[in-house]
């Protein structure tokens, strides 16, 4: 497997090692002590997955700590745009986005720390899936909204379905006003 560094502090695109023939493939989708390498003393406590239709926006989303959440996530069917936000306070990339395509064709994988908020938007239809390092607590949840002006973030789409919830999200400044309880 091989781990790509990005622009932001403990954000990796993780290639793996695909062997093909005329059966099919057959890929590594996650080893603990290669990741460790990589990303040292994480576990993982809880495995999610979202059917999403081609249009479909969720996000941006984090939760606060204690109950922060680093993320390993992948498409095991079709194609989505993987959006980040650095919301650590003192990080050189705080306010900055990046967007990082992940399809089933590659089976290429995001690690994001905890310490950013995360969304994507659906390409294609497609089955997203996540492996979180810590358990989702409702009291612990924070967004910001996905048109922010201020983060002027390209997703690739004019008119995105967006749930309701998420419609509802502050802006980055209003965040920036918050204690998250994420420095960098």
């Amino acid at each position: 497997m091989e781990f790509k560094e990005t622009k932001f502090s403990g954000v990796f695109e993780l290639l793996p090692q695909i062997f093909e023939d005329e059966r099919g493939y057959f890929f590594e989708s996650f080893n603990q002590a290669e990741f460790e390498k990589y990303v040292p003393n994480t576990v993982f406590l809880q495995d999610n997955q979202s059917y999403s239709t081609k249009g479909v926006l969720r996000g941006l989303h984090f939760q606060k700590p204690p109950y922060a959440q680093g993320k390993l996530v992948r498409v095991i069917q079709g194609k989505v745009l993987d959006v980040i936000v650095d919301i650590r306070k003192g990080s050189p990339t705080y306010g900055e986005w990046g967007g990082f395509e992940l399809c089933a064709e590659k089976n290429n994988m995001l690690y994001v720390a905890e310490g950013f908020a995360h969304g994507f938007v659906t390409i294609e239809d497609a089955i997203f899936t996540y492996k979180c390092t810590n358990t989702y607590h409702k009291a612990s949840e924070g967004g910001i909204i996905w048109n922010d002006l201020d983060l002027a973030i390209d997703w690739g789409i004019q008119k995105p379905n967006v749930s309701e919830k998420d419609m509802l999200l502050p802006n980055f400044q209003e965040l920036t006003k918050q204690d998250t309880g994420f420095l960098y």
